[in-house]
C-alpha cells in the first residue's frame, strides 16, 4: 500500500506505464515516430539557437525524455529543447564567454544544472502556484517578443552575413547596413525552405514538415554541391551519445548565472505547466502543477550532467503527438529510440544539413509564437489587457531578455494588485418585477430600501484595498436621498481580512455610530466569523448584527423600531 502511494505521489508516469493498456500502443507508436521525425531537425536548430553545436540539441533530448516519463504528471507533454529557453540560454551565456573566454558548452550545462536545482527547491517549497502570476496577456506579449528575438537571431544563418550585434535592433541595423553582402544561394535556400514549411503546414497539418524540409535541403546540397557555393552546413558530428560530465567552473563564473537561471526556471516552468494544463483540459484529465516543478527540475538536472542545456516543453511537438493519438509517455520513449538510432547510424546525413535550413526552421517556429488573433481578441475584450501584452513585448525587445522576464512577472503582480485594490462593488436594491436584490447601477428603476444601504464589496479586504472600501462605503451612504439608519455589509466575496482591514472596519463602525447609523454584516462565512471573533471586532459590532442571509438582515432592519420600543420599555 505504502509503496503504491509513493509511486503515485513521486513517479506518476511510472504508475501510468505499469497500468499500460494494449489499446494505447498504436497511437503512442505513431505519435512517437512522427514526433521524432519532427524534433530531430527542430532540436538541432534549437541547439544552434542556444549557442551550442547542433548535435547538442539532439543530446539534450535524451535525459529529459526518460526522466519526464517517470516524474511527469502529464501523459502527453513533449519535453526537451524549445525556443524560449534556448534563446534565453544564449542571452545569458554569450556575454560571459565574450568577457572571460570560457567554454560555452560547460556554461550551458552548468546553467541547466542550476535551473534544475531551482525547480526542485520550488517543488520542495510547493511554489507551483507561482505559475499563476503570469497572466494570459503577459504570456502573449512575452512570447511575441521572444519570437522577434528568435527571428533576428537567425538573420546571419539565412542570409550568410556575419552579424556580430547581440541586440534585436543592433542586428536589424547591422543587417540593413550590410544588405549588399547577402549570400544569394544561402538566402534562396532559406526562403524555399520557409515557403515549403508554410505550404505543408496549411495543406498537411500532421506531416513532419521540418524533417521533410531539411531532407530536401540536404539533398539539394548534395546534388548541386551547394556547400562549394558557400552554403554553410552542420559539418562532422562526433560519434556516440552524450556521457556523464560534471561542469567545473569557478565561483566567479557561477554567480552571474544565478539570475539567468531563475529567469529561465520561471519561464520554462510557466510554459511547461500551461501547455500541460491546456491538453489536460482538452482530454479530460488532471495534472499536478507542483509535480511538474519536480519533473522539470530533474529533467534539467539530468541534462546538466549529460552535456545538455536548459529545456522545457514543446507545444508544437505535444500538438503533433495529441493529433496522432498519444495516450501516455510511451510515445516519448519511442521517439527517444528513433533519435538514438539516428545518432548511431545516420550521422553522415546529419552532417550535410544546411544551416540556412535550420535557421528557416527556427523562424518558422517563431512565427507560431506571434499570436495576432490573440492580440486582437485582447483589444476587443479590454484595452488594459492589450496594453499589458504590448508593454511586455516591448520590455523584452528593449531590454535584456531576462529583464523582460522580470518585467512580465512584475506586470502580472501589478495587474493582480490593481484588481484587488480596486475591485467591483455594488449597492443592492429592489428591481420592479424581478425577484431578489440587484446592483442598482445595472437596472433602470432599481431602488434601495429607504433607510437601509446593503453594500457588497467583491474582493477580500486587506491593506491594499481597505481605504478604497471605506471611501466607497461612505460614498454609498452619501448617495442616498433618505436618511440612512442601517448600513449592512454583504461579505459574500470577503473570505478573509487582515489586521489592517479589521482596524479600518472598526473605524467605519465607530464613525457610523456617531452619525446614528447601525453597522451590520450579512452572509458572513465561518472563517470570517472566527477572524472577527479573535480580533474583538465581533464584540464591538454585536453578534446580533451578524446575519447569515440578506433576507434575515432586511428582517432585522424592519424590526428595528419594535426592538428599540421594547428596549425603551425595559
Amino acid at each position: 500500500m505504502l509503496k503504491n502511494k509513493t509511486i503515485s505521489l513521486r513517479l506518476p508516469g511510472l504508475k501510468r506505464l505499469l497500468s499500460y493498456q494494449r489499446a494505447w500502443l498504436r497511437g503512442d507508436v505513431l505519435a512517437g515516430v512522427t514526433v521524432a521525425a519532427y524534433l530531430i531537425p527542430q532540436c538541432m536548430a534549437y541547439g544552434e539557437l542556444a549557442g551550442v553545436k547542433p548535435i547538442v540539441g539532439l543530446w539534450a533530448i535524451i535525459p529529459p525524455m526518460v526522466i519526464y516519463t517517470l516524474f511527469g504528471s502529464s501523459p502527453q507533454l513533449s519535453v526537451g529543447p524549445e525556443s524560449t529557453t534556448a534563446v534565453m540560454t544564449a542571452a545569458a551565456i554569450a556575454p560571459l564567454v565574450a568577457a572571460n573566454d570560457t567554454n560555452y558548452a560547460i556554461l550551458a550545462s552548468l546553467l541547466a544544472l542550476m535551473v534544475g536545482i531551482i525547480c526542485i527547491i520550488g517543488y520542495i517549497a510547493r511554489l507551483g502556484f507561482l505559475a499563476d502570476l503570469l497572466s494570459k496577456p503577459i504570456l502573449i506579449g512575452y512570447m511575441a517578443g521572444v519570437a522577434v528575438i528568435m527571428i533576428t537571431g537567425q538573420l546571419s544563418k539565412v542570409t550568410g552575413i556575419d552579424i556580430e550585434a547581440n541586440t534585436v535592433f543592433g542586428q536589424i541595423r547591422e543587417f540593413l547596413s550590410r544588405v549588399d553582402q547577402i549570400h544569394l544561394p544561402t538566402l534562396i535556400l532559406a526562403v524555399l525552405v520557409l515557403i515549403f514549411l508554410f505550404f505543408i503546414q496549411n495543406r498537411f497539418r500532421n506531416a513532419p514538415a521540418p524533417l521533410l524540409a531539411v531532407l530536401l535541403a540536404t539533398a539539394a546540397v548534395t546534388l548541386f554541391d551547394l556547400d562549394h557555393w558557400g552554403v554553410a552546413v552542420v559539418g562532422s558530428i562526433p560519434a556516440g551519445l552524450p556521457h556523464f560530465a560534471l561542469p567545473k567552473v569557478s565561483v566567479q563564473e557561477l554567480l552571474p548565472l544565478v539570475a539567468s537561471a531563475i529567469g529561465i526556471a520561471i519561464v520554462g516552468y510557466s510554459d511547461n505547466v500551461l501547455t500541460a494544463r491546456a491538453f489536460a483540459t482538452r482530454n479530460h484529465y488532471k495534472i499536478d502543477a507542483n509535480q511538474e516543478l519536480l519533473a522539470l527540475g530533474t529533467s534539467n538536472l539530468g541534462n546538466g550532467l549529460m552535456q545538455g542545456f536548459p529545456i522545457s516543453s514543446s507545444g508544437s511537438r505535444t500538438v503533433i503527438g495529441d493529433s496522432l493519438g498519444s495516450k501516455t509517455q510511451m510515445f516519448s520513449l519511442i521517439a527517444l529510440v528513433v533519435v538514438v538510432l539516428v545518432l548511431l547510424f545516420l550521422r553522415p546525413l546529419l552532417a550535410q544539413f544546411p544551416k540556412a535550413a535550420l535557421g528557416a526552421i527556427v523562424i518558422y517556429a517563431a512565427t507560431k509564437l506571434i499570436e495576432i488573433r490573440e492580440f486582437l481578441r485582447l483589444g476587443k475584450f479590454r484595452r488594459s489587457e492589450l496594453l499589458l501584452a504590448l508593454i511586455t513585448m516591448l520590455g523584452v525587445l528593449l531590454t535584456d531578455i531576462l529583464v523582460g522576464v522580470a518585467v512580465a512577472v512584475g506586470l502580472s503582480v501589478i495587474d493582480l494588485f490593481a484588481r484587488v485594490a480596486r475591485p467591483h462593488d455594488a449597492v443592492l436594491g429592489e428591481v420592479p418585477d424581478l425577484p431578489g436584490l440587484h446592483d442598482i447601477e445595472d437596472w433602470e428603476g432599481a431602488k434601495t430600501i429607504p433607510g437601509l444601504v446593503i453594500y457588497r464589496y467583491d474582493a477580500p479586504l486587506c491593506f491594499a484595498n481597505v481605504e478604497h472600501f471605506k471611501r466607497r462605503a461612505l460614498e454609498a451612504i452619501e448617495a442616498e436621498t433618505t436618511p440612512v439608519e442601517w448600513f449592512v455589509l454583504n461579505t459574500e466575496a470577503i473570505v478573509e481580512v487582515d489586521i489592517t482591514a479589521i482596524d479600518t472596519i472598526a473605524e467605519l463602525q465607530s464613525e457610523l455610530a456617531t452619525r446614528g447609523i447601525t453597522f451590520a454584516m450579512t452572509r458572513v462565512k465561518q472563517d470570517l466569523y472566527l477572524q472577527l471573533k479573535r480580533s474583538g471586532l465581533l464584540q464591538k459590532i454585536g453578534s446580533e448584527h451578524i446575519y447569515l442571509t440578506i433576507h434575515t438582515a432586511i428582517a432585522g432592519f424592519a424590526a428595528r423600531d419594535r426592538h428599540s420600543y421594547n428596549n425603551a420599555n425595559d
